[in-house]
C-alpha cells in the first residue's frame, strides 16, 4: 500500500481565521459562541451561534468574483490556499493531474437560496440571478478550488451531514494509496447561520438554547449539556503519497493509516452506539493497530444529551479498559458544530496534536454526568506521547466516519 501523510493544513475558524490562530487558542480553551450579528435572531429560541469574526471576502478573493460565490465556497477557497501555501505545493513543480481535490459541505449555499427565493413572487415572471444554481451547489466549491489551480486529478464532493468532510479526508486518502492520485487537496465548508439554518435546528429540538450564557452553552459530556451550538467556517488538509512528500523536501504534519466507515442503519437523527462501535472498529483494522495503542480519540462530542452518552458507550465497547487510559477532546466545545465542516475542522485539530504531542481540552464543564466518566480532558490542555489518535464524525441519516492518523517519524 502507498502511504499517506498530511503535508498542509488551512482553517477557518470561529476561534481563528488561519491554522496557527486556531490551534492556540483551542490550547488556550477559547469559546467562540456569542450572539448572533448575521440576522435579528430576537425571536428564535436560540439567538447565539459560533460566528467567524472579523472575515472579508475581498481580503482574499477579486471583490467581483466573490459576488459569484456564496459564503461557503468563500470560506472553502480560503482554507484551501492556506493549506496549499503551507504544503508548499505552488513553490514546486507539479504534475497537476495527479493533484485532486475533494471537498464537502452538508448544506452548501443555503443562503444563496434564502436570497433568491425571497426576490420571487408565485404567479410573476421569475428573475433569478443567473449564478444562484453555481452559488449554491455543493461540489461547486471543489470546482472552484481545481479552476484556481489547475489541478485536474479528482475531483468531486462528499455529502453525508456531519461526516461530510471526514468522507471527504477518508476519499483522498483511499485515492491516494489506490494510485489514482499523488496529492488530494480535501476538507469541509459550512456556512449556514441564517434564519433556515438557525430555525430549522430549533424546529428538531437540537441546539442549545442556553441565551443568558453563549459563551459556556457547547458543554460535551457536562450533565446539563441541552443540544449543539451552530458554528461556521472551513478547513482543509493536503494530503500527499509519502515518497512524493519526500521528494520535494515537504513538513509532515503525521501520517493518516486508516478509515473507519459504517451506517448506524437505525433513524435519521437520534444517534446509535452500534454504529459508533463498527466505524472505530473498522478504522483500527484498517490501520492494523490494537486499541491500546490510540492514546486520544478527537471525538464528535456534540453537547447532545443522547449523543455524548452514545459515542462514550461506543468507546468503552471498543477500547475496554483502556477507555480509561485515552484522553478525549471535544473541539466543538470551541467552535460549535461546524456541520458538514465539523470533520475537517477537527481532523486539522487532530493532526496538530499528534504533530505537536499535545491535546487541547474540552471546556465548559460545570457538572459530572454518571454516563459519561471517560478523560474528556477538561479544562486545560494536556502534554503526552501520542502514537496514534482517531477522529470520529457522525452524521444525521446514520452516515459515520472515523480517520486514523499516526505521529510520523523519519
Amino acid at each position: 500500500m502507498r502511504r499517506v501523510v498530511v503535508t498542509g493544513v488551512g482553517a477557518l475558524t470561529p476561534i481563528g481565521l488561519d491554522a496557527p490562530t486556531y490551534w492556540q487558542n483551542l490550547l488556550q480553551g477559547v469559546s467562540g459562541a456569542d450572539y448572533i450579528t448575521k440576522f435579528d435572531a430576537s425571536h428564535f429560541r436560540t439567538r447565539f451561534a459560533c460566528e467567524l469574526k472579523g472575515f472579508d471576502p475581498t481580503a482574499y478573493i477579486d471583490r467581483r468574483e466573490a459576488r459569484k460565490m456564496d459564503a461557503f465556497t468563500q470560506y472553502a477557497l480560503v482554507a484551501a490556499e492556506e493549506a496549499i501555501q503551507d504544503a508548499g505545493l505552488l513553490k514546486v513543480s507539479l504534475d497537476k493531474d495527479a493533484v485532486g481535490v475533494v471537498f464537502s459541505s452538508g448544506i452548501g449555499g443555503l443562503q444563496t437560496f434564502i436570497e433568491e427565493m425571497r426576490g420571487y413572487t408565485p404567479g410573476v415572471p421569475p428573475r433569478f440571478n443567473p449564478f444562484f444554481i453555481p452559488k449554491m451547489i455543493i461540489d461547486i466549491a471543489a470546482g472552484h478550488i481545481s479552476i484556481k489551480y489547475g489541478f485536474r486529478g479528482p475531483n468531486y464532493a462528499t455529502v453525508s451531514a456531519c461526516a461530510s468532510s471526514s468522507h471527504a479526508i477518508a476519499d483522498g486518502f483511499l485515492l491516494i494509496q489506490a494510485g489514482l492520485a499523488d496529492v488530494m487537496i480535501v476538507g469541509g465548508s459550512e456556512a449556514a447561520i441564517n434564519e433556515a439554518g438557525v430555525g430549522g435546528f430549533n424546529a428538531m429540538r437540537a441546539l442549545s438554547e442556553r441565551n443568558e450564557d453563549p459563551k459556556t452553552a457547547s458543554r460535551p459530556f457536562d450533565k446539563d449539556r441541552d443540544g449543539f451550538v451552530l458554528g461556521e467556517g472551513a478547513a482543509t488538509l493536503v494530503l500527499e503519497e509519502l515518497d512524493h512528500a519526500r521528494r520535494r523536501g515537504a513538513r509532515i504534519y503525521a501520517e493518516i493509516v486508516g478509515v473507519g466507515l459504517s451506517a448506524d442503519a437505525y433513524h435519521i437523527t437520534a444517534p446509535c452506539a452500534e454504529g459508533a462501535t463498527l466505524v472505530m472498529r473498522r478504522a483500527l483494522h484498517h490501520a492494523r493497530i490494537q486499541p491500546t495503542e490510540v492514546d486520544y480519540i478527537n471525538v464528535h462530542g456534540t453537547s447532545t444529551p443522547l449523543g455524548d452518552v452514545s459515542e462514550t458507550q461506543a468507546i468503552k465497547e471498543v477500547f475496554g479498559e483502556h477507555a480509561y487510559q485515552l484522553h478525549i477532546s471535544s473541539t466543538k466545545s470551541m467552535i460549535g458544530h461546524l456541520l458538514g465542516a465539523a470533520g475537517a475542522v477537527e481532523a486539522v485539530a487532530t493532526v496538530l496534536s499528534v504533530y505537536h504531542q499535545r491535546i487541547h481540552p474540552t471546556i465548559n464543564h460545570f457538572t459530572d454526568d454518571p454516563e459519561c466518566d471517560l478523560n474528556y480532558t477538561f479544562h486545560h490542555p494536556v502534554e503526552k506521547p501520542i502514537r496514534y489518535a482517531l477522529s470520529n464524525s457522525f452524521g444525521f441519516g446514520g452516515h459515520n466516519a472515523c480517520l486514523v492518523f499516526k505521529r510520523y517519524v523519519e
